[in-house]
């Protein structure tokens, strides 16, 4: 039987509160929710620091950031929407192919005199229908995602190389548009599309853990029979994921079509590895149930910095694939080792 007096009890009680578990902390809990994408930052600190060492000179000019800037929105675009599909469970290598043919509608609608604008609405809509159909093939027709998605990959291809006889377009005109001043120009020396890119992870981010979709993209991943028995359309779920990435692609496809003033029937080819390396580098594991967007942002920003980094360093272009594997099998082996402690 408890002796303390009432104001013992109440001194211990506020003790109690006072002394809360360290894991309660929120900068503890910051800590924990996110140590995949912070694991992902420390490599791409490590990595940056060495290539500063090596070069200084050329790693404390804004001219190199602003170069990979430039380019690093359109694997951003790639990299985030990939995360909900392996984390749905799934995989999606049809990206590259949905990316050029969503661009290519842009590119033909601004070649026929509309406004910018509605090349942009007609790839959206390209991309968001292309994604449903992969997305369709692979649900509705019970296929592994990953040979169906890698075949629509080449069947995408296909129709591009067939229609197009391996020819660009070129848009110059897109320089003097209110829409390339919005989405492509430069504010205050930063190039304007990595804004962009910022607030498409951050709406990412809420999407995939603060609104229906994202968590019941998370159940779906982690167990799909459970889901279903909690009244979950898990059919609808995965295929709004492909739809989802089907979108990304399809921005992606825009910003590299104005970037360029061109667009190219292999538009979206190079994209394929680094981009997947990008969401496993970023944290995020194979097996779904979880992840994480902005690890997929960093991871894409350590990938795309690679190539950028090894050439300013002074090594040769022939260690850029040696550091790519070696980035990722690091960064892999950080994420394995922390991965059975957020499962």
């Amino acid at each position: 039987m408890d002796q303390r007096s009432p104001t013992q009890s109440s001194t211990s009680a506020a003790s109690a509160e006072t002394w809360s578990h360290p894991s309660d902390q929120p900068w503890r809990r910051f800590l924990l929710t996110n140590r995949a994408a912070l694991g992902s930052l420390a490599v791409f600190l490590a990595m940056l620091l060495m290539f500063t060492i090596a070069n200084p000179v050329v790693f404390t000019n804004w001219t190199l950031y602003a170069s990979v800037l430039t380019t690093l929105p359109v694997a951003i675009f790639l990299t985030v929407p990939l995360v909900f599909i392996v984390t749905v469970g799934e995989i999606d290598l049809s990206f590259p192919a949905t990316m050029g043919c969503a661009a290519w509608a842009f590119a033909l609608v601004v070649q026929a005199g509309y406004d910018p604008i509605i090349g942009i609405a007609a790839a959206l809509v390209t991309g968001a229908i292309l994604g449903w159909f992969v997305g369709c093939l692979v649900v509705k027709g019970n296929l592994s995602s990953l040979i169906a998605t890698l075949g629509m990959n080449f069947v995408l291809r296909g129709i591009i190389l067939i229609f197009t006889e391996g020819k660009s377009i070129s848009l110059p005109s897109l320089s003097d548009s209110w829409v390339f001043q919005l989405f492509s120009s430069e504010l205050y020396g930063v190039p304007v599309q990595i804004y962009w890119a910022i607030a498409f992870t951050i709406f990412s981010m809420f999407l995939y853990t603060r609104h229906r979709f994202g968590v019941h993209i998370h159940i779906v991943g982690d167990n799909p029979d459970s889901a279903a028995q909690m009244g979950i359309n898990v059919n609808r779920v995965r295929i709004g994921a492909f739809i989802f990435v089907g979108i990304g692609a399809a921005i992606a496809g825009v910003f590299s079509t104005m970037i360029n003033f061109t667009w190219w029937p292999t538009s979206g080819d190079g994209y394929l590895l680094p981009v997947l390396a990008s969401v496993f580098v970023g944290g995020t594991p194979t097996w779904g149930g979880i992840g994480t967007v902005l690890g997929g942002a960093i991871g894409a920003l350590t990938v795309s910095f690679i190539q950028t980094g090894i050439v300013g360093a002074g090594l040769s272009g022939f260690y850029v694939q040696f550091f790519n594997g070696l980035i990722i099998i690091l960064s892999l082996l950080g994420h394995r080792w922390n991965q059975i402690r957020y499962r």
